[in-house]
């Protein structure tokens, strides 16, 4: 990887798994940088960050003998955070996006420092580091500070493939020692949005395959209302002009082109127009998808940012203080793509209603061939309802909640890291919101035997109907929501969408 030039796809990449590797010609600006720092120490001068206090301490000078226990002593007063630890994925993707950040060598660490990232990443060392304690504000100081505390200082807990060690045993099974921090150190490892980044991306890569499986699912509720494809024509998303919308509407055409259930209304269907659910999927669907579009512009400038502070000009020797620091962009972009979340389930959820309320979709009560006996899709609508309700809760912005810190010298903060964490369990309320929104519209189009769906679609029922058969009475239904979740994210390959980033 060329630090500072990683497409959304590289990290979407290394989010699964995939291998991290560093150009190795970013080396000798890393060197320099490092080499500027040393000339700062050895002239005698007081530098922030270098040689001084932090924060509302930067007035107190260091001298060269505790600048060793200067940078232990911010990682581990640092290491404050709570609640239950980031995913090990979401762990992964932060060592890479902190190790890209320091490797263009804007922030004076030593090429040992960036090398310790990476060989956590090769031997499958994954920090613990709680999820709650950043303000997304002078970085994610408590959740990196945990971080470094386990893998410069040994302190703390790593998970390995051998499951949760405590940190100076999890290094040393490694072949790896705890590597005490130079000067600008500390600070470079524990400043940085790389938290509120890295979550924020798995939330916008979940919200991008959950959105095209929304249009799958979505077309397929539309053939079991027997509902008409013509609001996407081409012609109408074209007068629109959004891309977003035009986008949607092609991919909800090719999805139910050559449906029989389609053609057998053409002729003679008495209703005019179809509920805003099935009718408006282009409008609200698109309009999401530029949601992303834009979250996702720019959190592929932020993944590839230097965003420690200060920073080390090696050209000219200098060391500026600023705030690139500062995740404002991040809770923006982590605020629309909830907001993206939120929609997305509540049109799906109103999809579900529809199809469970014969008159409206014209189908028997609640999806049962037996109503009254049974009660069907009864509860699986309500099911739904309660995630819709809990999404639009989480919904809020949070980029609107500053609160100061650090004695008023932190005195707007973003939330990009409350931002972005909701985004996950939002997707997870979204994943089973579409599981019953299939579940559903399988049924329906089950009471349309023996007219098919489209090509298309009649694989993504044969997909569900090899897990769930069909619902002729009531049964325990838990283990088909659940199953028919587990095919949720599959069904993004099946809807012909550009990626988001181009």
């Amino acid at each position: 990887m060329n630090p500072g030039a990683a497409t959304l796809a590289d990290w979407r990449a290394i989010l699964a798994g995939g291998p991290f590797a560093l150009d190795a010609a970013c080396r000798p600006g890393v060197e320099a940088a490092a080499a500027a720092v040393a000339a700062i120490l050895a002239r005698g001068e007081a530098v922030y960050g270098i040689n001084t206090g932090f924060g509302k301490l930067a007035s107190v000078r260091i001298g060269p003998a505790d600048l060793a226990t200067l940078q232990r002593n911010i990682v581990l007063s640092h290491a404050a955070g709570v609640g239950a630890p980031l995913p090990p994925r979401v762990t992964r993707l932060i060592l890479a996006l902190k190790a890209a950040s320091l490797a263009q060598g804007a922030s004076g660490v030593r090429w040992a420092v960036i090398e310790r990232l990476t060989d956590a990443l090769a031997h499958g060392l994954l920090p613990v580091i709680p999820g709650q304690g950043s303000v997304g504000a002078s970085g994610d100081l408590a959740p990196l500070a945990h971080l470094a505390a386990a893998l410069f200082l040994g302190v703390g807990s790593i998970e390995t493939a051998a499951g949760t060690m405590p940190a100076a045993e999890a290094l040393a099974a490694a072949g790896l020692a705890p590597l005490p921090l130079a000067a600008k150190e500390g600070l470079a490892l524990l400043n940085g949005t790389q938290v509120s980044t890295a979550l924020a991306l798995t939330g916008l890569f979940a919200a991008e395959d959950l959105l095209a499986a929304a249009l799958v699912t979505g077309a397929l509720s539309t053939d079991a209302a027997r509902g008409s494809d013509t609001p996407f024509d081409p012609r109408i998303q074209a007068l629109r002009r959004h891309p977003g919308q035009i986008e949607t509407a092609a991919a909800l055409r090719a999805l139910m082109d050559g449906s029989e259930i389609r053609a057998s209304h053409r002729a003679g269907d008495t209703r005019v127009q179809d509920p805003y659910c099935l009718r408006c999927q282009p409008q609200v669907m698109g309009a999401c998808r530029d949601l992303l579009a834009q979250a996702a512009a720019t959190l592929a400038r932020e993944a590839n940012a230097v965003s420690d502070n200060p920073l080390v000009f090696a050209t000219t020797g200098e060391v500026l203080s600023g705030g690139n620091f500062h995740a404002q962009p991040v809770a923006f972009a982590a605020d629309t793509i909830a907001l993206a979340l939120c929609e997305i389930g509540s049109l799906a959820e109103r999809r579900v209603a529809m199809l469970t309320d014969p008159a409206l979709s014209g189908l028997p009560a609640f999806l049962t061939p037996h109503p009254g006996l049974n009660s069907g899709f009864m509860l699986a609508q309500v099911t739904a309802a309660a995630l819709v309700a809990e999404n639009r809760q989480r919904a809020h912005p949070a980029s609107v909640d500053s609160i100061p810190t650090s004695a008023n010298q932190e005195d707007h903060v973003s939330m990009a890291t409350h931002a972005a964490r909701r985004l996950l369990p939002m997707a997870g309320n979204l994943t089973h919101i579409l599981a019953i929104e299939y579940l559903a519209a399988a049924q329906g189009c089950d009471f349309h035997a023996p007219l098919r769906s489209s090509l298309r679609l009649e694989q993504v029922r044969a997909r569900l109907r090899a897990r769930v058969p069909t619902l002729d009475n009531d049964r325990h239904f838990a283990p088909d929501i659940e199953a028919a979740a587990a095919l949720v994210p599959g069904l993004a390959a099946l809807a012909p969408l550009p990626p988001l980033e181009g």
